[in-house]
């Protein structure tokens, strides 16, 4: 099945949060890596967008469309806008941060 990158759910993003998203940073709740939402794994052709974790492969959102309202489940999704670890510009992709097992992510919200 091909997939895309992040960037393919944007506008799908734009219309159920009313901003533009593949820049936020999310955090796998399977293994707790940070990375742009335009970093994640497409498979856009099911009955809705489905998104995984580049790192492990868990299941971060699913988008669809029912009777005109936009569904978007993130339940793979730790916490969004999570701060990138510190040096995180020298190396590109998925950072491992430890997400407690109330969500929260160390440096998120301060």
């Amino acid at each position: 099945m091909d997939t895309l990158d992040g960037n393919a759910i944007g506008g799908l993003l734009y219309e159920a949060f009313g901003e533009e998203m593949t820049g936020f940073m999310a955090a796998c709740a399977a293994c707790g890596g940070v990375a742009a939402i335009a970093e994640s794994v497409v498979y856009p052709c099911l009955p809705g967008a489905v998104v995984r974790c580049r790192s492990c492969g868990a299941l971060l959102m699913v988008i669809t469309h029912i009777h005109g309202v936009s569904c978007v489940d993130l339940q793979g999704v730790a916490a969004l806008n999570v701060l990138p670890l510190p040096n995180a510009g020298q190396q590109a992709g998925w950072r491992p941060v430890k997400v407690s097992a109330t969500g929260e992510v160390p440096g998120f919200g301060e």
